[in-house]
């Protein structure tokens, strides 16, 4: 819509001089604003309003936006854009800043942070208080009130006198003496003029509150340098005991600017390594083998049900050493691998009295899969889930614990940080690993701490405060999750030595690629960047801030520094279901790139699939046999293979061949799966490269020869054998005492321990009993594979309302300008005294209803759902009958049929009514 000849009076105001695009924006950057659809644009901007909103709003923000709010937060209200410049800029005129400042506003007025002209810029009402400074909430720029603020509870007479230290002639009120005294303080010439009297000391003092914090304590006696400072108002008490520096003096000492260090421009990703993306490549797909198989033989470990699960849910501290232990892994690393099971749905409790951590019935479905299709599925539930397994060991607000699988590991920011880290590392040239602190310093532009920079939270002595400079914490969770990312993507083959890899690059899809050399929320497309397919050279945005900040000095303003022109602006495409005339926003920043949808992120794992797949070993079917009773496997095992090894041999190391060794205890354990010696001979020949040596042979035949001679069954137990010289030997030997056994015949032992532990004392012993059942035959005994029943992944804990979609936000549009209208357009009839629509009796609103029909006419009704929800809504009666109107509904933009009784009154729209017109 086209600017109105009179400046906006309001949020609401400013908001309809918008077109469908800008709003589109809007709602697109703070989608909780559309969580449920505002009625009209009135709405809109009370809900723009609100702490909460404004709060997130403000946490999205790049520094330098930030910053620019802080600089509005402490200038006057209204300011213009050449006051908002001065308190950037500085009087040095920072040609970055100058550059980088028409972006920064475009951004606070998209998200409706900001609005009015140029020359009557408003920050929100909720912003304002949040960012301006207070004793309690000192503001991020370090300056403290303003005179007129300061001297609010002064009596009249102390301020004259200190108009009269000043200098300055005695007036007839108070307002006045406030008046001159800031013009005094905020004149560059005159201001000059005043320190040039003070005594160094004095000036030292100045000096060591200029950065912030303002506040000082001071004596009931102050020195002379500080009662100088006090007599002449440059100091002014605020409490017993406590002064502050006014912040127009702070301004001049500072020569304009509102921030000690403006940052217009996001830091370069700097690359510390560069290798050949051959190297990347496969160096990530050896990474991602060694994932797949760190998870298969995790949940292998737990397959006949893993560790009991918590009273408080989740893993204890012993537990998780014992599967660090099994992995050959440290314990956080442990903790990352369950927790990315649990992510991707292989692994649950199973919610039994007894409950048990166990494998889900997915783990047989993804067993059977490719293994880039396994390693796809493991990478997605880790870029998009949100628990963080960085966080296991470490406390939560009540002190308690945080466990693997435990409650409290969600954090809703990991997958943004995530997807914003591969983005970066998506920026950087094929090949090139950056260095964790380049990314760490993007990562705290995109997003800063707010309030960790800038002033100090506590009040210090007025001689022995020190200049406090930008705080960077290092310690802040998303600092935090962007290094755990960096780890845990090397881990995962995401990355190899630290760059992005093709299947990598693949997973994020072309949208992750092409963001990855952008700023943050509003720090997108950064003057001097290349965002385009990933390909940004490192340090193409790392401008340098060319001016830090200046001495005093009388320089007044230059004109070369003005407001963004309209008459430049360039042209923006139409919003959605877009009726009105396109206001122009020069520098409006670049919509962020939309999550991809299900159809796009599916093609983009299947693109990472097929890059991966050719990298990855194919698995084998043999193995080499060697002469010391051992296996080598110099490659992943197809899966009939593998799993008949791990029943008859046990793994001795790991790597990039696995080494099985062949003991007496494995090859019973195969027998008494039911393998027979003839079927281990035959399945060694058949898979081994080497012919099978014969103390492997001879180790097969001798368990097997003893295996089953010894049956033993239940009477509570008993031992059977033909050949009773056995049952004499075990007799005989003393560790057979705690069995308690007894010669019933000569071919038959009873015993008083149960069949289990009588198996195992006569293995203990050397033999190699076979539990028989009752009738006879030997029992053939198979691990058991425990699953939990069905389970689906845990869900993602949202970090607020999702992104609306376009065809979300073009419904809502309509809907808000409907409503719009209807709520500003003026009524043929009187309203009600609250403004309400009034109502109308039923015979009255089917006459009205009727005679619209003839006529054409458009009537605004009160309507109440079959919920009881009311609301107000402008049709157009195409026909009335039996007891419902069927209309055009303006509000909802279609055909719609209402129920009489449920529309509680009607009123005309005034003449010339139409539905494009606000």
């Amino acid at each position: 819509m086209s600017t109105p000849a009179t400046p906006p009076r309001s949020l609401a105001e400013a908001l309809r001089t918008r077109d469908d695009a800008s709003l589109a924006a809007l709602l697109r950057s703070r989608p909780d604003l559309i969580t449920p659809v505002p009625t009209d644009l009135t709405q809109l901007a009370t809900r723009a309003g609100t702490r909460g909103s404004v709060v997130r709003a403000l946490e999205r923000l790049d520094r330098f936006a930030l910053q620019t709010a802080e600089a509005l937060a402490v200038a006057a209200e209204p300011a213009s854009y050449d006051e908002l410049a001065g308190l950037m800029a500085g009087d040095a005129r920072d040609a970055a800043v100058a550059h980088a400042l028409p972006r920064a506003l475009a951004t606070l007025r998209e998200q409706a942070l900001v609005w009015g002209a140029d020359d009557r810029l408003r920050l929100v009402r909720t912003a304002r208080e949040l960012l301006a400074p207070s004793p309690q909430h000192p503001s991020p720029t370090g300056l403290g009130p303003t005179v007129a603020e300061a001297t609010a509870g002064m009596s009249p007479g102390r301020i004259q006198e200190i108009v009269t230290a000043a200098g300055l002639s005695s007036t007839h009120d108070s307002v006045s003496a406030v008046a001159s005294l800031t013009k005094l303080f905020t004149g560059r010439r005159r201001m000059k003029a005043l320190l040039g009297r003070a005594p160094e000391e004095s000036l030292e003092v100045l000096n060591r509150l200029v950065w912030g914090p303002p506040y000082g304590q001071v004596t009931a006696e102050p020195a002379a340098r500080l009662r100088w400072l006090i007599d002449r108002g440059l100091l002014l008490p605020t409490a017993p005991g406590t002064v502050v520096l006014p912040r127009e003096v702070a301004l001049h000492l500072r020569a304009g600017r509102a921030h000690r260090e403006t940052e217009p421009v996001a830091p370069a990703v700097e690359a510390k390594a560069t290798h050949r993306p051959q190297v990347v490549d496969t160096t990530a797909a050896g990474q991602a083998y060694t994932a797949l198989a760190t998870v298969e033989e995790l949940l292998k470990d737990w397959d006949e049900g893993g560790p009991t699960v918590m009273r408080a849910g989740g893993l204890s501290v012993r537990d998780l050493k014992r599967t660090a232990v099994a992995l050959d892994v440290a314990e956080p690393v442990a903790a990352f691998w369950v927790e990315l099971a649990y992510a991707a749905g292989l692994l649950a409790s199973d919610g039994d009295a007894d409950e048990r951590y166990a494998a889900t019935p997915a783990l047989d479905e993804w067993l059977e899969q490719p293994a880039a299709q396994r390693w796809v599925r493991l990478a997605e539930a880790w870029l998009t889930g949100t628990r963080t397994s960085g966080l296991v060991g470490g406390r939560d607000a009540k002190e308690r614990t945080l466990s693997a699988l435990g409650p409290g590991l969600d954090r809703s920011a990991a997958p943004e940080v995530r997807h914003r880290v591969l983005g970066l590392l998506a920026g950087l040239p094929e090949g090139a690993s950056p260095s964790a602190e380049s990314v760490l310093a993007r990562l705290r532009w995109e997003r800063p701490v707010r309030g960790a920079g800038g002033a100090q939270r506590s009040t210090g002595s007025a001689e022995g405060a020190g200049a406090q400079g930008g705080a960077r914490d290092d310690d802040d969770l998303r600092s935090r999750l962007a290094r755990w990312t960096l780890s845990e993507a090397e881990m995962l083959g995401v990355t190899g030595r630290g760059a992005l890899s093709a299947q990598g690059r693949a997973l994020l899809g072309s949208r992750g690629a092409v963001a990855g050399g952008s700023g943050g929320s509003s720090g997108r497309g950064v003057e001097g960047e290349d965002g385009g397919g990933g390909r940004a050279a490192a340090g193409s945005s790392g401008v340098a801030n060319p001016s830090g900040p200046s001495a005093p000095s009388g320089i007044a303003n230059p004109s070369g520094l003005s407001g963004p022109s309209a008459s430049s602006a360039p042209s923006d495409p139409s919003g959605p279901g877009d009726k009105l005339p396109v206001h122009h926003h020069q520098h409006r920043p670049p919509a962020p790139p939309e999550p991809l949808s299900p159809a796009e992120q599916a093609a983009a794992s299947a693109a990472a699939a097929r890059l991966l797949a050719p990298l990855l070993p194919e698995p084998l079917d043999h193995v080499l046999l060697q002469a010391d009773l051992t296996a080598v496997a110099p490659g992943p095992l197809e899966r009939p293979l593998a799993d008949m090894l791990d029943v008859l041999a046990d793994v001795e190391s790991k790597g990039g061949a696995t080494v099985y060794r062949f003991t007496p205890g494995s090859v019973r354990r195969a027998l008494d799966a039911g393998r027979s010696a003839s079927d281990l001979h035959d399945f060694l020949t058949a898979h081994s490269r080497t012919p099978v040596p014969q103390p492997l042979a001879y180790l097969i035949d001798d368990v097997a020869r003893r295996h089953g001679h010894l049956r033993i069954g239940a009477a509570s137990a008993y031992v059977r054998c033909d050949d009773d010289s056995v049952l004499s030997e075990i007799l005989a030997d003393k560790r057979s005492a705690g069995l308690r056994l007894r010669r019933l015949a000569p071919t038959v032992l009873a015993a008083q321990a149960d069949p289990a532990a009588l198996l195992d004392g006569l293995r203990a012993m050397g033999f190699a009993p076979a539990a028989e059942s009752a009738a006879g035959d030997v029992v053939i005994t198979r691990a058991h594979a425990h699953r939990t029943p069905p389970r689906t992944a845990p869900e993602p804990v949202p970090d607020g309302p999702p992104t609306p979609d376009t065809t979300l936000l073009s419904a809502a549009i309509r809907a808000i300008r409907a409503g719009d209208r209807a709520s500003t357009t003026p009524l043929k009839s009187t309203p009600s005294p609250n403004g309400e629509l009034p109502r109308t009796s039923s015979a009255e609103t089917l006459a009205t209803m009727q005679a619209a029909v003839l006529t054409g006419d458009t009537l605004w009704i009160g309507y109440v759902n079959a919920e009881g929800a009311a609301s107000q809504r402008v049709i157009a009666p195409i026909r009335v009958e039996g007891g419902f109107v069927t209309a055009y509904d303006h509000t909802a933009d279609e055909v719609r049929t209402y129920p009489l009784h449920r529309v509680t009154g009607v009123a005309e729209l005034a003449e010339g009514w139409a539905a494009g017109e606000m």
